[in-house]
């Protein structure tokens, strides 16, 4: 009991440090949301990066082992063995360039969040008209009229900035694409020891694909939705430090489970791309008449396309899963705001204005969340991509080594 009573005055201490008064006249249903919002949230979102630290930590360093183990010749000549340290090698001044235009743009957004606030508090307060600014005199609609050419002032900044953003990284894709599929297309010319060279097809057709379109994102889009992450998390707690971080209480959940799954579709990923190659080089023997002797010519393939529909389905339940899952963690959010923000308006804690704005902020701030989730598995998945290109080329890597790095990317694929 003594030791409960010692919790009790620790969440108490807490809460009044972030400006909130929790105390025994408060409604009993508010009791359970402030130890989630304060206690349990917070020392599972700390586990949970603890944990994905030192993860990431043994992960770089098994793989550094494991190249250290592999021979060291190129497999195409002026590519790297880390697809960062390509996409770098190629584009270090773009994303620079991109780097600063995304942070740019931060303070535009907060101005585009802080605007509705001040237009529901101010410019709709008829109590206090007409005001006075500089010298000069502003009835009600005359602010309401300023105030909202501003804010389309400033929401149209921010689309062009995102606009001009998006096409320079479209122009640093397709450079990066282009560079990358001559670079394959000269390492298969200049390889007499290829035993699959049919399987260049769909590798210069397809597979490079991802790898190009990533490497505009590759730093861009991290700070981009990171910054923008932040950005509305800052404005949020400004408006009330407990409504931000009831804003957090659901990250720890979607950091645990989505990546696991994630994992999973990428382990299938990997399965389609083998399977698409095994089609290409069965195609390409039945062109040249290899397997008409043998009668399997329609079995074989046959028998690729029903392995084929197999993984893609396994892929389709795992990844509507994970937006499913992924939808109602982000619900949840909004449920904190409307019962605890709506107390803290009636209770004259929080303005209306303000509950608004972090309502309307908190829509724009799960769809950076779903951008950094999805710049991860895209990160895995054109990593894998990568992998298995340059792979292509390198006949000397010992199967052994080959599946050990394997092991780092994927996870047992039992659904």
């Amino acid at each position: 009991m003594i030791r409960f009573d010692k919790y009790h005055d620790v969440v108490h201490s807490v809460t009044e440090f972030f400006g909130y008064q929790y105390d025994d006249t408060a409604p009993d249903w508010i009791h359970p949301f402030i130890h989630v919002i304060f206690v349990f949230a917070p020392a599972m979102l700390i586990g949970v990066i603890v944990y994905l630290l030192i993860r990431a930590a043994l992960r770089f360093l098994r793989r550094e082992r494991i190249i250290d183990r592999q021979p060291q010749s190129q497999a195409v000549r002026g590519l790297e063995h880390s697809l960062f340290k390509t996409v770098l090698r190629y584009s270090r001044k773009q994303q620079a360039i991109m780097i600063g235009m995304s942070l740019i743009s931060m303070p535009v957004l907060y101005v585009t969040l802080e605007l509705p606030k001040q237009i529901v508090n101010n410019a709709l307060d008829a109590d206090r008209f007409p005001i006075e600014f500089l010298g000069y005199y502003f009835d009600q609609v005359t602010l309401l009229m300023i105030l909202s050419g501003l804010y389309l002032l400033a929401i149209s900044v921010n689309g062009l900035s995102k606009y001009v953003l998006n096409v320079f990284k479209g122009y640093v894709a397709e450079r990066f694409l282009r560079r990358f599929r001559l670079l394959v297309y000269r390492a298969w010319r200049t390889d007499p020891q290829s035993q699959s060279q049919s399987e260049i097809v769909p590798i210069l057709a397809q597979e490079v694909e991802p790898v190009g379109g990533f490497a505009a994102d590759v730093l861009t889009l991290p700070v981009m939705q990171g910054g923008t992450l932040l950005t509305i998390l800052l404005f949020m707690f400004i408006q009330d430090p407990v409504l931000g971080a009831a804003a957090l209480a659901v990250l720890p959940i979607q950091l645990i489970l989505l990546p696991k799954l994630q994992r999973r579709v990428n382990g299938l990923s990997r399965i389609r791309i083998k399977e698409v190659r095994h089609l290409g080089k069965q195609l390409s023997n039945q062109l040249h008449g290899l397997e008409l002797e043998t009668g399997s010519t329609f079995g074989g393939a046959s028998t690729s396309f029903r392995e084929l529909e197999k993984v893609r389905r396994r892929i389709y339940i795992l990844k509507f899963f994970i937006k499913a899952l992924n939808n109602f963690l982000t619900a949840l959010t909004p449920f904190l705001f409307y019962s605890l923000g709506g107390y803290f308006v009636i209770e004259g804690r929080i303005s209306l204005g303000a509950l608004v704005a972090v309502l309307a902020a908190h829509k724009d701030f799960s769809a950076p969340l779903k951008e950094l989730f999805g710049y991860y598995q895209t990160l895995e998945d054109t990593r894998i991509r990568y992998h298995e290109i340059t792979s292509f080329f390198s006949p000397d890597t010992l199967p052994e080594q080959q599946s050990e790095t394997r092991d780092i990317t994927l996870v047992p694929l039992q659904i």
